[in-house]
């Protein structure tokens, strides 16, 4: 039986993070999950069920700017701050769980906030997750670059036109679309500081980052090529490190029908080894 809890807890600015924990008696490890662009923690109701019945609790949190976190809606003011949010998110489950192996899945956006992360903070977790991970500069957004474009104009809006890419299954496509906390449009300051701005500042640290490492990606994936993980595996310093492809799969590996069980089992058989 798991325990839900919500709440709110204040980021290094002020702005305040909203975060859910889902709690089981003597958890063997904890799984901090970090979301994608647009989207929130409530699109990981299924994979966090699955966790906490291999007997790990899961943290996760929504992005500033996103979700039911403080912050303007869709603005990001610099790739850092997601860096800082998701260290606060750190801190409170080290702080809960002390003596407890903590590790962090990060899915496109969120794979790119993870990869970051582990190369800014060394020693903080056991290991890391990526699916589909944003870790390149992304060829759509090569355009806001051109003259500082994001800079001059932030709060230029870019709509959220990509959903029939996410997934094979189009359950999960129009649940996407009918959910009232994933965003419909982004500020272009967001997509500049996240996908420019953050992809140069793991292109430049990738050597410096060594945790323990699953790359997970969908060979079909038509969003974040395959090549940005291909690349993180290839040019990152991790001595463990392993790249799992799965067929014929688009972006959100964690949600395909048919291959989902298999990519939480490949997860799962991952943390196993490394408790």
């Amino acid at each position: 039986m798991n325990n839900h809890i919500e709440n709110k807890i204040r980021s290094f600015d002020g702005t305040e993070i909203f975060y859910a924990k889902d709690m089981v008696e003597n958890p063997r490890a904890i799984v901090l999950i970090v979301h994608g662009l647009c989207e929130h923690l409530g699109r990981y109701d299924y994979l966090t069920n699955k966790l906490n019945s291999f007997q790990y609790t899961v943290y996760r949190f929504d992005n500033r700017g996103h979700g039911r976190s403080g912050g303007e809606r869709g603005y990001l003011e610099k790739f850092s701050d997601f860096l800082e949010d998701a260290n606060v998110i750190v801190d409170l489950a080290k702080e809960e769980n002390k003596k407890c192996p903590i590790f962090m899945l990060g899915h496109s956006m969120g794979g790119l906030i993870t990869a970051a992360y582990g190369i800014k903070y060394e020693n903080k977790l056991n290991g890391q997750m990526l699916s589909g991970a944003a870790l390149l500069e992304l060829p759509i957004f090569e355009d806001l670059k051109k003259d500082n474009h994001f800079e001059k104009y932030p709060r230029e809006k870019s709509p959220n036109g990509l959903s029939h890419l996410i997934c094979r299954d189009e359950e999960v496509v129009k649940a996407y679309d009918e959910d009232p906390l994933v965003l419909k449009e982004t500020n272009i300051k967001l997509l500049g500081e996240a996908f420019i701005n953050g992809a140069a500042w793991v292109k430049e640290g990738v050597k410096g980052y060594t945790y323990p490492c699953l790359i997970m990606h969908g060979e079909d994936d038509k969003i974040v090529p395959l090549d940005c993980s291909k690349w993180f595996f290839n040019y990152s310093s991790s001595k463990d490190k392993t790249l799992k492809i799965y067929e014929e799969c688009y972006h959100e590996i964690l949600n395909e029908k048919e291959e989902k069980e298999e990519v939480i089992e490949d997860i799962q058989e991952w943390i196993e080894e490394r408790i």
